[in-house]
């Protein structure tokens, strides 16, 4: 039975790194939008998605369960509306549930919307299929192009954000009289590579003024022998030319997250000029981020703070203004955090709890889980942040330990020292309390063979289209309402 709630928007950016926004510290971007809904808000400083890519990682967020509990295993396991994630529980009980814009789902309908509005879906439902070439996988062929082509100049996804940001706009105004709470998800594409700005927004920065990414050129090449492996794999820094380029595409990079924040802020204003703004619940968060340079390494799939890390800002008159919560949370409470907002039970077998209750000081201990079982990946990478720190299992390699408030940037690994063999023991210990590795590892790898076989094999997948991201709905086939 649906319970007393409020009008709640969820706004999800895709590869957002929250190293890349004022409210995180980052002084040279300019987020002045999100900046005030987090000073009008929460900020959870040691928020994470529970896969680092877009797939698996926004099945978890609507379903509230980890990947391999749903078996997403990666893009080319795109969630198929069950089991039953939030949307499902909302319209169940009455309440207006809509989604505009990237779902990244296997296609519309069924995921418990009552409308899907220009929904991006995967690729002929089928998503990225190379990827699941994990024992002997390509080179990805698409990676040259997007990593030569960074820099100011148009893309298809800028025109498709934009007319995300107008039909949500428009949503709002056609439905600020409602007498019941609804739930609208506007779900953004940028900045998710190709790696280009608007010119208005690529000429904010000047990419001289920009500095070289952190721990980046001979020497720090990823030692760890399953990162390095990926980082051959999703080999992106093989294709800029020299620092300049590189500086150009982090312009790029920050032209794009301006580009959202104004978007952003113009659904915001909307929800304002409608009278909703001080009553009505704002979440804004992201996929996953992106190593943007650090390590050598771009895009996502690693378990480093830029990639696994995600921006999560919640405002609502529930919860104080001003707040900055160190608790660790991921995209798994968004579940029950959504369903509170709006005033519906959830499924009681869920993984997560309300980050509302968190942002308000409960449950202040405990812990959260991420794995990656993905391009370029080996093995099963499995990640636990507790307290200050952060524990990475790597099935059959070694693991690795950082201490984050002593080691922001994760230069150190204290996996090997035996004065902390006792925290790796907390950190396995906590892993498996969720899943049991060797077995998660074994299942996605049977999964993803099986579906290689269904498709026809290594060499029919090989032959068949590369992309190095997902074309808005207009060019992939979809588009109107599901």
């Amino acid at each position: 039975m649906a319970m007393p709630g409020r009008n709640t928007l969820v706004i999800m950016a895709d590869e957002h790194s929250r190293k890349v926004l004022g409210c995180y510290g980052n002084e040279l971007v300019r987020t002045p939008n999100l900046d005030r809904l987090a000073a009008e808000g929460a900020v959870f400083e040691s928020a994470y998605c529970n896969s680092p890519i877009c797939v698996p990682s926004r099945a978890s967020f609507i379903t509230g369960r980890y990947a391999h509990e749903i078996g997403s295993w990666d893009n080319a396991f795109p969630y198929e509306g069950r089991p039953e994630g939030w949307a499902h529980r909302i319209t169940a009980v009455g309440r207006i549930c809509d989604s505009i814009g990237k779902l990244h789902f296997r296609k519309p309908g069924g995921n418990g919307f009552r409308n899907e509005i220009m929904p991006l879906h995967v690729v002929k439902g089928r998503g990225d299929v190379q990827g699941l070439l994990r024992r002997n996988p390509p080179q990805r062929a698409a990676i040259r192009r997007l990593a030569e082509d960074a820099g100011e100049g148009a893309s298809s996804y800028h025109q498709y954000d934009m007319d995300i940001r107008d039909a949500a706009c428009r949503w709002i105004e056609e439905h600020r009289n409602e007498d019941e709470p609804w739930c609208l998800f506007v779900s953004f594409v940028c900045p998710h590579f190709p790696l280009r700005a608007p010119a208005e927004f690529f000429r904010l920065y000047d990419p001289a003024a920009l500095p070289i990414p952190a721990l980046r050129g001979p020497g720090h090449e990823p030692a760890h022998p399953v990162i390095r492996r990926l980082r051959e794999i999703q080999n992106y820094d093989d294709y800029f030319r020299d620092d300049d380029h590189i500086r150009v595409a982090l312009a790029a990079y920050y032209g794009m997250v301006t580009f959202v924040d104004r978007n952003v802020g113009m659904v915001l204003e909307t929800l304002d000029a409608a009278g909703l703004g001080a009553s009505t619940n704002v979440i804004y968060t992201s996929d996953h981020g992106d190593n943007l340079g650090t390590r050598n390494l771009w895009s996502k799939c690693t378990m480093y703070e830029e990639a696994a890390g995600v921006p999560l800002i919640i405002r609502s008159p529930d919860v104080p203004g001003g707040v900055r919560v160190k608790t660790p949370v991921s995209l798994v409470d968004g579940y029950r955090t959504i369903l509170d907002s709006v005033g519906a039970e959830a499924d009681s077998s869920v993984c997560g709890s309300s980050l509302l209750d968190i942002a308000r000081g409960a449950e202040p201990d405990r812990s959260v889980f991420c794995e990656y079982h993905a391009i370029g990946s080996v093995t099963g990478i499995f990640m636990v942040r507790f307290g200050d720190y952060k524990y990475i299992y790597h099935e059959g390699y070694p693991a690795q330990l950082f201490y984050l408030a002593a080691d922001p940037a994760e230069a150190d690994d204290l996996a090997a020292d035996p004065r902390y063999a006792d925290v790796c023991a907390v950190g396995e210990r906590l892993l498996r309390q969720v899943c049991d590795p060797r077995c998660v590892t074994k299942m996605a790898f049977q999964a993803q063979e099986a579906r290689i076989a269904e498709l026809g094999g290594e060499e029919a997948i090989l032959a068949g289209e590369a992309f190095g991201y997902t074309p808005p709905p207009e060019r992939a086939g979809f588009g109107g309402a599901g």
